[in-house]
């Protein structure tokens, strides 16, 4: 039994969903969204209440039932509300800086890593030590904040690198902390 699957989506107000067979879209204040559902899922909108049901209790059922809700939900989510991850760069001389759509990456490495803004995604310098990642889609905003963490991912000695805010480093000793 899936327990997200079950639970109802409540559409807010200014939001608009669009059934049309596996194809869902969803138009709010800041832009729209649209995707395509499995086609054994079934979405149903009573007045502003969406629910997902599935044909049977097969383990592929099961699964796709929690995924397909998530997704219509963070959809909804995101174009009424939005999503950000915030970055931080931890490390003696490790500085990142906005120019026009470009955001420069200096992390100790031969050479200056750029990233450029795509397709609705906004990258946000409010410090030299911070990128805040905004977006309407989840899944472009956690894989655009992910490969720019992947630049330098944090090491456990010194604890240097790029890091969510808020994430936990453990921390290792070195040879000589026997």
């Amino acid at each position: 039994m899936s327990r997200i699957g079950l639970k109802p989506i409540e559409i807010p107000s200014g939001v608009e969903l669009k059934l049309d067979g596996t194809k869902v879209t969803v138009k709010g204040p800041k832009g729209e969204l649209s995707r395509n559902i499995h086609h054994d899922m079934t979405v149903k909108q009573e007045d502003n209440i969406i629910t997902v049901e599935r044909p049977s209790d097969h383990k592929d059922h099961r699964a796709l039932h929690g995924t397909t809700r998530s997704m219509i939900n963070n959809m909804i989510e995101g174009v009424s509300q939005g999503f950000q991850k915030n970055l931080e760069l931890v490390g003696v001389g490790y500085r990142a800086q906005k120019t026009g759509n470009k955001v420069v990456l200096n992390v100790g490495l031969s050479h200056p890593v750029e990233f450029v803004e795509e397709n609705g995604l906004e990258i946000d310098v409010p410090s030299n030590t911070k990128i805040t990642v905004r977006g309407i889609d989840k899944e472009s905003v956690g894989a655009l904040a992910s490969n720019i963490r992947a630049v330098r991912i944090p090491e456990p000695y010194k604890g240097k690198g790029i890091r969510y805010e808020g994430e936990y480093v453990r921390r290792k000793e070195g040879k000589t902390g026997k």
